[in-house]
């Protein structure tokens, strides 16, 4: 049986409490470093810098009225290039290159593909109002 003035008990209950409070400050430090990411996804001169791009990329290329598919086919190299450390908008336009792929793929045909290409350009212009109007 084990008595407080066992040594071996305050051994082990003084490694217990190390323990966690070494868990206790990783938990904080991780939270603490996950923040600070997201908000280095989200800055706004990154955001700013890119959403140029786009609406320049988006103002190339022939009439999309008048061709939709050459259109669509136009943008989706350029798009492909832009880079932005803004993990949302990064994935808006990988989301909008491929919906301009399956529209060019099925030659502006499939009601799925033009569908794709509409809520894909949406949400681009969530991020940059105006770039895919």
């Amino acid at each position: 049986m084990e008595t407080p003035s066992d040594p071996a008990a305050g051994g082990i209950r003084r490694l217990a409490a190390m323990t966690m409070t070494v868990l206790g400050l990783a938990a904080l430090l991780g939270a603490c470093s996950s923040a600070a990411a997201t908000s280095a996804a989200r800055s706004p001169a990154a955001a700013t810098t890119a959403c140029r791009q786009v609406s320049a990329a988006l103002s190339d290329g022939p009439d999309p009225d008048a061709d939709p598919v050459g259109y669509a086919e136009a943008q989706i190299l350029p798009l492909g290039r832009i880079r932005t450390s803004d993990s949302q908008l990064r994935a808006a336009i990988t989301r909008l290159v491929r919906a301009y792929q399956a529209f060019y793929a099925s030659n502006g045909a499939s009601g799925s593909a033009k569908a794709a290409v509409a809520s894909a350009s949406k949400r681009i212009n969530a991020f940059c109002p105006g770039a895919a109007s």
